[in-house]
């Protein structure tokens, strides 16, 4: 029999412990204990079963962040299916590859959602050869009578499969156990503090595996979730107000509309009461937002650091010093590794910039293509993140960016992430990217894309430039294009696609 906890049984002993104690609420004003949870939960997989879902059974869901959801991978759980969460991102072609690699059985949907027919993309997939059956779930779920379940198979450990965006070719893969979703939700909720007297905020997708283990940290610890399935500025800002959400979200596209609400309601002070904490994940943080987040809101913008092949590898607490929290993603959280290598593939020294790799409790069990993971691990079974990034002495991780964002410019190293750090601290810049653009004679040369703060004053690229000099940056690091837009393209996480920037970006003549 199988010793690997079980995200089922986590939830049993939740109910055991605190039946009445709220679980989520979501943005339509509706509230569901433990134990009504769970017994909806029930039904539904009796229903589910009823529709042929069993062990073993692969079921692809693109369903978006509702209560339903939570009921559904729940649901799922009891019955020992194979879950394959997919973001809302994700269309036809990702979708459509991934059932076929995934071999999956079914596939559910939420009908029309945000602008999107998303049912008639399952019904295109469904109508292939061998594909699979399609289940449109429009806030509703198929139920049955609990006692025609069938008996749970304690000794199979549920598989999970988590796809990549696939911005920049085919999706991947990475296949995680009930066991690898609990590590990491131990290790968030532990580093985090989080309780029973918590309101985790749920704004990111719940088929996203941060999504997962959010909800699973509901379960370790009996904290509600607050949930919303589409960010609105001024409604999900009051919802998780009124909400009193402890716990809320910190990248940047949060922050600003965070910012302007409460430019446009003063009255309204502290914005969130309740609050103890703003999250930072999937992208390196600006170190001005956690000093704007403590300024503006009284708030820490705590960071972390992990993939969707080994997540929540790192993190801070609320309670390092400001400096800490603002330029660095933590420190391992217990049973995970951290090592920097070097590009010779020695070990890095302290503070030494190489490629960061993990390994411990959470680390995905491979990938669904296998012939991915010759390259991903190294000889001692550490993941090779293809992040830059350095130790410190006390074993705080700092991202300095990604392999292929250093911009290599006559022979010269520049990373992206310095110059996006330093741009954040301009007041006419709201979001920045930087890429290398493809020179002739160069090689690459740095391109600046910008946000403005305000479109009617955008800045120059003399301003910034100016600024970039006053922090004492090196003139050959430079940006030496500008490209303003309205809004840069970013993925279900918040993280700018550079992909989609670089395509749309074609290489210029150098002056």
């Amino acid at each position: 029999m199988s010793e690997e906890p079980k995200i089922w049984d986590l939830f049993a002993e939740r109910v055991a412990v605190s039946p009445a104690d709220l679980m989520a609420l979501d943005d339509r004003g509706r509230q569901m204990s433990f134990a009504e949870l769970h017994d909806t939960t029930l039904r539904v997989s009796a229903g589910l079963a009823e529709l042929g879902v069993r062990n073993g059974s692969v079921v692809s869901w693109q369903l978006p962040t509702w209560i339903e959801a939570v009921i559904f991978t729940l649901a799922l759980s009891r019955l020992g299916a194979v879950q394959n969460p997919l973001v809302p991102i994700l269309g036809l072609r990702e979708v459509e590859f991934i059932c076929r690699q995934a071999g999956t059985d079914l596939l559910v949907v939420p009908g029309t959602w945000r602008g999107i027919d998303y049912a008639e993309m399952a019904s295109t997939i469904a109508s292939a050869s061998r594909g699979p059956r399609a289940l449109v779930a429009a806030r509703s779920l198929p139920e049955g009578n609990p006692e025609h379940l069938p008996e749970r198979d304690a000794a199979i450990s549920p598989t999970w499969y988590f796809y990549t965006s696939g911005t920049t070719a085919d999706p991947k893969g990475a296949i995680h156990s009930d066991s690898t979703i609990i590590a990491a939700a131990r290790g968030f909720s532990g580093e985090l503090g989080i309780t029973e007297r918590d309101r985790l905020s749920m704004v990111l997708p719940l088929t996203h595996v941060g999504g997962i283990i959010h909800l699973v940290a509901s379960l370790v610890t009996g904290c509600a979730l607050v949930l919303a399935d589409v960010f609105d500025p001024d409604g999900t800002t009051r919802q998780l107000r009124n909400q009193g959400a402890t716990i809320l979200p910190g990248s940047v596209p949060f922050l600003q509309a965070f910012f302007g609400f409460q430019d446009r309601h003063p009255e309204l002070d502290p914005l969130f009461p309740a609050a103890r904490m703003m999250l930072h994940g999937g992208s390196s943080k600006p170190p001005r937002s956690h000093y704007q987040a403590k300024e503006r809101l009284g708030l820490p913008v705590v960071s972390g650091y992990g993939m969707t092949e080994c997540p929540m590898s790192t993190f801070g607490s609320p309670d390092d010093a400001d400096e800490v929290v603002a330029m660095t993603e933590g420190r391992a959280a217990p049973g995970v590794e951290i090592t920097v290598v070097r590009a010779d593939g020695e070990q890095a020294a302290t503070g030494e910039v190489g490629e960061v790799r993990v390994r411990g409790a959470q680390l995905m069990k491979g990938y669904v293509d296998a012939s991915l993971e010759e390259d991903a691990f190294d000889e001692m079974g550490f993941f090779c993140s293809g992040d830059l990034g350095r130790l410190d002495e006390r074993g705080y991780l700092t991202i300095d960016g990604r392999l292929k964002d250093i911009i290599i410019r006559n022979m010269e190293n520049i990373s992206a992430v310095e110059l996006e750090n330093l741009l954040y601290a301009h007041p006419k810049v709201a979001a920045v990217a930087v890429i290398g653009i493809p020179n002739v004679r160069t090689g690459e040369h740095v391109c600046a894309i910008i946000e403005p703060s305000n479109p009617e004053d955008p800045p120059t690229l003399e301003e910034l430039n100016e600024h970039l000099l006053a922090t004492g940056l090196s003139n050959r690091k430079l940006p030496e294009q500008l490209e303003l837009v309205d809004e840069l393209p970013r993925n279900a996480m918040e993280k700018v696609i550079k992909a989609d920037l670089r395509r749309r970006f074609q290489p210029v003549e150098s002056k």
